[in-house]
């Protein structure tokens, strides 16, 4: 198998992994504080990483100068994960994902902003029509809906997570000095982990662990091990294989990919008019893996 088909299968199952979360999140995010849940994946997380690195062995003292950069890349994921958990509350688990793939749009524009990164009109259409089945399923394939702007609000706190996460793309590139990439990701675990334990600590202290429900603990060690962890081997691997704008295109499957967790749980199928931005998501995909 060639490099690039590796790293095109790595991207399918990390899309896979992180639809994943929004089906399990929705189920969870009413029985425990998104505080105390994400204090304890960053955690969970950290360790996972943080045994990479030492095995790897690079958690040289030096990677960790600066460790401001750290706050704010970690403050900034803590930020989206907190929001993510707060939107799916309310919102429905397809729409929220649907949110998600406004990101490369939001990021490509920050990236302008940060780096003065120029995307190439072929990449701008794609996002825009990814961004149009976007809405399309945001507002459930409703005209009044879109019209009078009724946007969920679920769907709206979400957004603003999504942004702090467009912000954190350029910005892992602007900070970083040269560290690898494990123990870079390692640095901005523990900073985010502090972040929120010391933001969430009330809820952390009322937390019944012992407890909890148990898809609670399933979605917990989902986000932190595959949702995380693993995901974050999966995008580099694949990013020594493929452009970074193919990559980034995988995003677009993940409503696809929620559509098909929510049927394997629940058993349930959006409607009909709703599968047609589905559709302007996959066709984005097309749009950005096409040479």
């Amino acid at each position: 198998m060639t490099a690039s088909r590796q790293g095109h299968l790595a991207m399918l199952l990390f899309s896979a992994l992180v639809a994943g979360s929004f089906s399990l999140g929705s189920m969870a995010a009413n029985l425990i504080a998104p505080a105390a849940l994400n204090s304890a994946r960053f955690w969970i997380a950290a360790l996972v990483i943080g045994s990479v690195a030492a095995a790897t062995g690079k958690l040289r003292r030096d990677y960790f100068r600066a460790p401001w950069r750290f706050a704010v890349l970690g403050g900034l994921f803590a930020v989206y994960f907190v929001l993510m958990f707060e939107g799916l509350k309310t919102a429905p688990p397809v729409s929220t994902a649907a949110v998600f793939t406004l990101t490369p749009l939001m990021s490509g524009l920050v990236g302008w902003v940060l780096l003065r990164q120029i995307m190439t009109p072929r990449v701008a259409l794609a996002l825009t029509v990814g961004g149009a089945g976007a809405i399309w399923v945001i507002f459930r394939a409703d005209l009044d809906a879109l019209r009078a702007f009724a946007v969920g609000r679920g769907e709206m706190i979400y957004f603003w997570g999504c942004v702090s996460h467009a912000i954190y793309t350029p910005m892992v590139r602007k900070l970083n000095r040269g560290e690898p990439a494990v123990a870079f990701t390692f640095g901005m675990l523990i900073a985010g982990g502090i972040i929120l334990t010391a933001y969430g600590w009330s809820d952390v202290r009322e937390t019944d662990w012992a407890h909890l429900p148990a898809i609670v603990w399933i979605t917990l060690l989902y986000v932190a091990i595959f949702a995380s962890s693993a995901t974050f081997v999966l995008l580099q691997f694949s990013s020594l294989r493929l452009p970074s704008s193919k990559v980034m295109a995988y995003t677009y499957l993940t409503p696809s990919w929620v559509i098909l967790w929510e049927y394997s749980l629940h058993g349930a199928v959006p409607p009909v008019l709703v599968l047609g931005g589905i559709g302007l998501t996959i066709l984005a995909l097309w749009m950005l893996l096409k040479d």
